[in-house]
């Protein structure tokens, strides 16, 4: 590190900007004429691979390259540096005797963090290592902070977060994340398009909370003085599509959910939904599980990946009954329970989870499930079975009208995707949706109102249809093997 980055914060920006004044005065601060025609990391895939002798051989001249200085070694007449751009690192080898004197003489002085841009030759140093000889550098961006030191990184890590670009700047790590992701997104949407998927965009700002159950976030639009609900989800709209006659449609939305954080938790957050008419629920659980394994392949991964400490495969997908995982979950439970109020309020007890007076068989065998199965499904596991009580725009089984034909996929012991078989009949839909009215003046803040232009469409007629909702944060966490939402997350929601 230079002399001019010793010190404490103040001193060095004071500093800086007597470098920047003085950049002001010769009138080349801030410099926008420098277009480089090269990056890094295209010149180690093209050129990294060849010798010394080879390199030289080939006489790659006339290289332009810009980026921000992080490393820099100043001997006397001559320099290595190392700038970063987008792709990667390049070193680079400065000397008095390839350049003007007095430019190299200013170059001493230029800090790590300063954006520059260099022209010249490619060749390797004695330890092989692929280097532009430059005869030509200009400061294009002065620093006026400097960079997060290299070793002690980014030691506070709400730093991390809420300045995300020098966590970006100082590791590459993160931003490989960020490329993963982009990589994963892409993969998704062009799994949606190779089936016939018409992507389309709904409104983010609702009359009505629904499609979800959970706490909106609540806003006033002025000129029509009423409120609105930042979207909890796009279920309801998109099936909407269904009813005007789009057979399949999705959406990778932004939806908004008024919930507290944690590692798995931010309330602004990023869904893959779809929905295709006429399609079987078992060949959606299948599409589900190609989709996740297309998104895998495409930023590199095998079948088998790791994700927080588990080895998981995912070239190996399980379907279980929900009924199924709580006994085989739950030893003192007994099948016959499993339609015990009674019985399921006693034993949930026992194991710590609460229950309200109010809720059914379906909603204490969800509660239990979700305190005692999930965080042991490690293994891609798609769990069926789920009761109607809890699944309020679900279709209801034919043979078992109690249950509905809904799925859920946990993978490392957390909910990746949740699909089902969707709601067509609307007097049912319009009896749960009284049944949802029921339950939020009962004081559950997360239950949905009543929608009554989704009835008034449903009675226009809906086709049979499944629909699904993968969570893309979630789905990256796994995929890149992230312990905390926050980490997939360019911005993510803090505590003040």
């Amino acid at each position: 590190m230079s002399d001019s980055n010793i010190g404490g914060e103040a001193s060095i920006l004071e500093e800086r900007r007597r470098k920047l004044e003085e950049l002001r005065e010769q009138n080349i601060a801030f410099v926008n004429s420098f277009t480089p025609a090269n990056k890094a990391q295209e010149l180690h895939d093209s050129y990294g691979h060849l010798n010394k002798e080879e390199l030289e051989d080939k006489k790659i001249t006339n290289l332009s390259v810009a980026g921000r200085i992080v490393l820099k070694r100043v001997m006397g007449n001559a320099s290595f540096i190392t700038i970063r751009d987008g792709s990667g690192d390049i070193q680079a080898y400065i000397s008095k005797n390839n350049i003007d004197p007095d430019l190299y003489k200013n170059f001493k002085s230029w800090d790590l963090g300063d954006i520059i841009g260099i022209k010249g030759n490619l060749f390797k140093t004695k330890t092989e290592e692929l280097t532009v000889e430059v005869h030509s550098i200009v400061l294009i961006t002065k620093s006026l902070r400097p960079m997060p030191e290299k070793h002690k990184g980014l030691a506070d890590i709400e730093i991390k977060y809420r300045q995300r670009y020098l966590d970006l700047m100082s590791n590459p790590e993160s931003k490989e994340v960020f490329i993963k992701r982009s990589q994963i997104v892409s993969s998704i949407r062009a799994s949606m398009l190779a089936d016939n998927f018409l992507e389309v965009e709904t409104p983010m700002m609702h009359s009505i909370p629904g499609g979800a159950v959970a706490k909106p976030f609540i806003t006033q639009h002025n000129a029509l003085d009423r409120e609105l609900f930042l979207r909890i989800a796009p279920e309801l709209y998109l099936k909407r599509l269904l009813v005007g006659g789009f057979d399949k449609v999705f959406e990778i939305n932004r939806s908004f959910r008024n919930e507290g954080l944690s590692t798995r938790h931010n309330p602004e957050f990023t869904m893959l939904e779809f929905y295709a008419a006429f399609a079987t629920f078992d060949g959606t659980i299948d599409f589900t599980k190609n989709i996740i394994q297309s998104a895998s392949e495409a930023i590199g991964n095998s079948n088998q990946i790791e994700w927080d400490g588990d080895k998981i495969d995912l070239s190996n997908f399980s379907t279980k009954t929900l009924n199924d995982l709580v006994l085989e979950h739950n030893s003192e439970l007994s099948r016959a329970h499993l339609n015990d109020l009674e019985k399921l309020r006693s034993y949930s007890q026992s194991i710590k989870v609460p229950y309200k007076d109010s809720w059914g068989v379906g909603k204490v065998l969800l509660e239990i499930f979700e305190k005692s199965v999930e965080a042991n499904l490690i293994q891609p596991t798609f769990v069926t079975e789920y009761p109607v009580e809890v699944s309020p725009l679900s279709r209801r089984n034919n043979e078992n009208s109690s249950i509905a034909d809904r799925f859920e996929l946990f993978i490392g012991g957390k909910e990746i995707a949740n699909g089902f078989c969707e709601l067509n009949d609307p007097d049912d839909q319009a009896e749960r949706f009284r049944a949802q009215v029921t339950a939020k003046a009962d004081g559950d803040d997360e239950a949905m109102g009543f929608d009554e232009d989704y009835i008034t469409a449903l009675e226009h007629g809906m086709p049979p249809a499944v629909g699904v909702g993968i969570g893309i944060d979630r789905l990256v966490m796994m995929l890149t093997n992230q312990s905390s939402i926050r980490d997939v997350i360019l911005f993510p929601q803090l505590k003040s």
